[in-house]
C-alpha cells in the first residue's frame, strides 16, 4: 500500500477512535489539552527530535547531555507556564490538593535543595523544572471539575495518538519507526519513540488504560455508549499486543501481564468485599518479583522473558554506579550523577553507553542518597494508603490507580522511572498516588439524577482516617 494512502487510512482510523469513545456528558475543560500534549511528548519524542525527524539521530555525548535543546526548553517552559496559570485560576482546589499530598511536596523540595551540592546545579535546575512540570500537569488533571472523566480522556487521547502512529511508522515509515542496533545491527522497532524500551512503556501503561476501560464498559449496567467504547479500546488493545510482540520488550510485557491480572481481580465482587485480599495480592506480586529477579528463584521465569541471571548486564551496572557515588547520605544532587567525569568511566565499561542505572531505587540513591530513598519510601507508603482507600471507595476508578501503583513498583526493579522528568511511567505513577481531597461526584443516586450525571461514589477523602479505611 502506498505510504500516502496508508497515512490517510490511519488518520481516519484515529478520528474514528475518538468518535467511538466520545462522551458528551463528560465535562472537562480545554485546559486538559495542556497535560495531554505534555504526556504525548513524554511518551514519544522531544520537540527537537520531531523537528529533526527523518534525519540521522545524533549520538549522545556528555556535552550534548549538559546543554540540552533550546527548542525543547522553550516549548516545555511554555507548557509549564500555561499549566501554572490554569492552577492559579483554580487556587482553592489546588490548595486542598497540595495540603493533602505533603510527602510528595517534601520529596520535590528535597530534590530542589539537593542542587546546592550538585556539581552541575544549572543543568540540575533545568531538569528539576521539567520534573515540576510533571507535577503541575497531574494537578491540572486532578483539579478538573470531573477528575474521573479527565483521567479517562487523558489516557484515551494519548493512546489514540501514540499507538496507531507507532504502527504506521513501523510498517510504512521504517526510517522513523525502525532502527538497527549499533553493535549487532539487529532490527529495533521504536514506533513514535526513540528506543524499544520507551515504546514498551507506552504500550504498558496505555494498554492497561484500555484494559481498564474495557472492564468498566463490560460491567456498566447502563448502555451509555459502552459498545462503542469497547470497540475503540478493544482495537487499541489489539494494537498494543501487536507492538509488544514486534518490539520484544519483555520487561514491559511481563509488567502488563501482572497489571492486567491486578485490574481484573480487583474488579471481582468477591475481592471487593474482602479488602485484606488486596494486601495479600500486592505483597505476593512484589515479593514474587523480588524473589525471581534478585534471589535466583524460578530461573525458568527469567529465561522465558529473555533475561539471564545478570538481567542483561544490569547487576554489573548497579555495582559500578554505587561505587561511584561520592556521598551515600545525600547523593550527587538531582539528575547530576550521569554528568561529568563519571559518564566516560561508565561508558568505557559498557559500549552501549547507558544513561541510567536500570533500577529506579538505585537511581534515586545515586542522585539523592539514602535521604532521597527514605523520602521516596514515605511517598510510596502514603501512596499505597491513598490507592487502597481510593479502591475501597470506588473500585472502578481505584482499580486503575492501584494497578499503576503496583506496576510502577515492579517496573522500577529493572528500569529507572522514579522521578525521571517527562517519563510516562513516573507521570502516571504520580497521578495514581496523588490524593484528591474532594471530588464533585454525586453523593447519592437522587443527586446524580438531578445533576444528569452517572452516580460514582467519592473517590478519595483526605479528612478521613486512611488507616481505618485500609484495616
Amino acid at each position: 500500500m502506498p505510504t500516502g494512502v496508508a497515512t490517510m487510512i490511519y488518520a481516519l482510523g484515529i478520528l474514528g477512535l475518538f468518535w467511538l469513545d466520545r462522551d458528551p456528558k463528560a465535562r472537562t475543560s480545554a485546559a486538559l489539552w495542556v497535560p495531554s500534549v505534555w504526556l504525548v511528548l513524554a511518551g514519544s519524542r522531544s520537540v527537537a527530535q520531531w523537528l529533526l525527524v527523518g534525519q540521522p539521530m545524533a549520538r549522545y555525548s556528555p556535552d550534548l547531555l549538559e546543554e540540552g535543546s533550546p527548542i525543547d526548553r522553550l516549548v516545555y517552559t511554555s507548557l509549564l507556564v500555561v499549566g501554572l496559570i490554569v492552577l492559579a485560576s483554580r487556587s482553592r482546589q489546588v490548595g486542598k490538593l497540595l495540603r493533602a499530598n505533603g510527602p510528595t511536596l517534601v520529596f520535590f523540595l528535597y530534590c530542589a535543595m539537593s542542587l546546592l551540592w550538585s556539581d552541575y546545579p544549572d543543568v540540575g535546575f533545568k531538569r528539576w523544572t521539567k520534573a515540576l512540570g510533571d507535577l503541575v500537569m497531574v494537578l491540572v488533571v486532578l483539579s478538573e471539575r470531573e477528575p474521573f472523566a479527565a483521567v479517562r480522556r487523558l489516557l484515551a487521547r494519548t493512546a489514540f495518538l501514540l499507538i496507531p502512529v507507532s504502527i504506521l511508522f513501523i510498517k510504512y515509515y521504517p526510517e522513523l519507526g525502525k532502527g538497527y542496533g549499533v553493535w549487532d545491527w539487529k532490527a529495533v522497532y521504536t514506533g513514535v519513540t526513540t528506543n524499544k524500551n520507551t515504546l514498551g512503556v507506552i504500550c504498558l501503561f496505555l494498554g492497561l488504560g484500555s484494559v481498564w476501560r474495557l472492564l468498566t464498559a463490560f460491567t456498566c449496567q447502563e448502555d451509555t455508549g459502552r459498545t462503542r467504547q469497547m470497540i475503540a479500546h478493544g482495537a487499541v488493545l489489539a494494537m498494543v499486543l501487536w507492538l509488544f510482540w514486534i518490539a520484544n520488550s519483555m520487561t514491559s510485557f511481563s509488567s502488563f501481564f501482572l497489571g492486567s491480572a491486578v485490574l481484573t481481580l480487583t474488579n471481582f465482587r468477591g475481592i471487593i468485599r474482602r479488602p485484606a485480599v488486596v494486601h495479600v495480592l500486592v505483597a505476593a506480586i512484589v515479593c514474587g518479583s523480588i524473589a525471581v529477579l534478585f534471589l535466583g528463584m524460578a530461573p525458568g521465569v527469567l529465561s522465558t522473558i529473555g533475561r539471564d541471571p545478570t538481567l542483561t548486564d544490569r547487576t554489573g551496572i548497579w555495582s559500578v554506579v554505587i561505587d561511584l557515588t561520592s556521598n551515600p547520605f545525600v547523593g550527587t544532587g538531582f539528575e547530576s550523577f550521569w554528568l561529568g567525569p563519571r559518564l566516560p568511566k561508565i561508558w568505557s565499561l559498557y559500549r552501549w553507553q547507558p544513561l541510567e542505572a536500570h533500577n529506579g531505587y538505585i537511581e534515586v540513591y545515586v542522585n539523592l542518597g539514602w535521604t532521597g530513598v527514605t523520602l521516596l519510601a514515605v511517598v510510596i507508603a502514603t501512596g499505597y494508603r491513598t490507592v487502597v482507600a481510593a479502591w475501597r471507595r470506588n473500585p472502578q476508578v481505584g482499580s486503575l490507580m492501584l494497578t499503576y501503583f503496583v506496576v510502577g513498583l515492579v517496573y522500577n526493579f529493572t528500569e529507572a522511572a522514579f522521578f525521571r522528568m517527562m517519563a510516562p511511567a513516573w507521570i502516571l505513577f504520580l497521578l495514581a498516588i496523588t490524593c484528591v481531597p474532594e471530588l464533585p461526584f454525586a453523593r447519592s443516586e437522587d443527586q446524580a439524577k438531578s445533576l444528569d450525571m452517572p452516580f460514582v461514589p467519592t473517590w478519595q477523602q483526605a479528612e478521613t482516617t486512611l488507616s481505618e479505611e485500609i484495616i
